[in-house]
């Protein structure tokens, strides 16, 4: 290897330790956080000898990192020797950190505010309960009277820390607020999360409560030391899920957090690592709810609690949650309109989670820069919302296999979701007198039917729209 014409030279050992380098690559490694002699702490340096090692090939590409306050951009050679590797370095560019989009990294947030909350709530544009959720013991109490009190400010249910104002306030000075909750000694922070098309002002919000400590450490469950037939109760969803979902909850927020370099910059394969890793717990965390969910419906006991709701809403709302993940992959999707309504008779949550499950596999199935449709159709005695996109479709085979428990239509890994959530959402809709079906061919898109009884004291909607073709 020419040492003529680099800029600075390193040796590795045969351990893939970096036993010496020159200026400006020791600095480099110094401000990554390694030593010398010692491991490799710059990552794409460490991967690019990890590959000549693989592959006993001399190797050279562009590398990129931080050194903390610039972004570093270096061509780099490593060359197997019978001693170890030797690097070289001929370019070396040094620029500064991109900028990051502000709106991106609200998005971010408020992904991380989701996965940590331990209660979530659906509130009106008036901040007022239209249902609420929690996965924590010590807040049991305030679901309870929020339950009890739906349609009154969320704000009247808990302790707003320094604020003296006549409730409820502006959305903005909420946002962040530090409160305490009746029933619980851990603090709280509340966000809110608006659903707004840019321009407008907030059609309703998220409301996601963190603490600022987990629970008190209990006892962990003692599990049997024996396979339980696949009919049992009780394990996943009442005694492990809410022992897991905290754990992961931070995990994946954690990894956001370093993704998107809220702590300071980052090189972009560290970036890269986390977004994995947020990934990957997102699809554990989805799991784990998916069985706890399956526990639920599966229950004897289980009934849902059905009041007199506007299906249009309910579709606004869904279609405003999943707007982001549609957006990244340009998918438009085409909700019922301000003004449009179809009263029915049913619980506004599970209507909902039913809508999040097929718009959210709408998004999944459809191609890039497509449509995903939802449409409302009055039929009497009873009210329906469609859901449609281009995707490839369904067999009729697969029309009849897609609502049965695990089943994935032979995709696999996090791509292909639990295989759980069709089966649930069917289960939810004939609790609710209703029923989930679905039309298809393939080639022509699917078209999921989510029919309920319809509340025939309400006026009738206005406005009705068939699904487009």
């Amino acid at each position: 290897m020419s040492e003529a014409a680099a800029l600075a030279t390193a040796e590795c050992d045969a351990s893939g330790q970096l036993v010496s380098a020159q200026e400006p690559l020791a600095g480099l490694q110094h401000a990554c956080g390694g030593s010398i002699p010692g491991v490799i702490a710059i990552p794409a340096l460490g991967e690019l000898v990890e590959k000549a090692h693989t592959f006993e090939l001399k190797l050279a590409r562009v590398i990129r990192a931080h050194d903390g306050q610039e972004q570093i951009t270096a061509w780099v050679e490593v060359e197997p020797k019978t001693d170890g590797y030797g690097i070289r370095v001929t370019s070396w560019q040094v620029g500064d950190t991109p900028p990051e989009d502000p709106a991106t990294i609200n998005e971010h947030r408020a992904a991380i505010d989701r996965s940590l909350a331990e209660l979530t709530a659906q509130l009106g544009a008036d901040q007022a309960l239209r249902s609420v959720d929690t996965s924590a013991a010590d807040l049991a109490e305030l679901v309870e009277a929020m339950q009890g009190g739906l349609g009154q400010p969320w704000t009247e249910f808990v302790e707003i820390d320094g604020v003296a104002h006549e409730q409820p306030m502006h959305w903005r000075l909420l946002d962040g607020a530090e409160i305490r909750v009746a029933g619980s000694v851990r603090r709280w922070r509340a966000n809110l999360l608006p659903h707004q098309v840019p321009g407008e002002n907030p059609a309703g919000f998220e409301l996601c409560l963190t603490a600022d400590s987990p629970l008190p450490p209990q006892a962990p469950p003692v599990l049997p030391s024996v396979i339980l037939p696949s009919n049992s109760q009780g394990l996943v969803g009442r005694d492990m899920a809410p022992v897991l979902r905290q754990p992961i909850a931070r995990i994946i927020a954690n990894a956001e957090t370093i993704r998107n370099r809220m702590a300071g910059p980052l090189a972009d394969e560290y970036s890269q690592y986390a977004a994995d890793i947020a990934s990957a717990g997102q699809h554990l965390l989805a799991l784990v709810e998916d069985l706890a969910d399956l526990e639920v419906v599966e229950a004897d006991q289980f009934n849902t609690a059905p009041d007199r709701i506007d299906l249009a809403d309910v579709a606004r709302r869904a279609a405003g949650i999943l707007g982001v993940r549609a957006n990244e992959r340009g998918i438009s999707i085409d909700a019922p309109k301000l003004g449009e309504s179809l009263p029915a008779i049913a619980e506004f949550r599970r209507v909902l989670q039913v809508l999040l499950n097929l718009v959210g596999n709408a998004i999944r199935y459809a191609p890039d820069k497509s449509s995903v449709w939802i449409r409302l159709e009055d039929a009497g005695n009873r009210a329906r919302i469609i859901v449609a996109d281009q995707g490839p479709g369904l067999t009729e085979d697969q029309q009849v296999k897609v609502f049965e428990k695990f089943e994935r239509l032979g995709r696999s890994g996090e791509d292909g979701g639990s295989g759980l959530g069709l089966y649930i959402s069917r289960r939810l809709a004939r609790a609710m007198s209703g029923d989930l079906t679905v039309e298809s061919a393939p080639g022509q898109g699917a078209r999921f039917v989510l029919e309920v009884p319809a509340d025939l004291l309400a006026h009738a909607p206005t406005t009705a729209h068939q699904n487009e073709d």
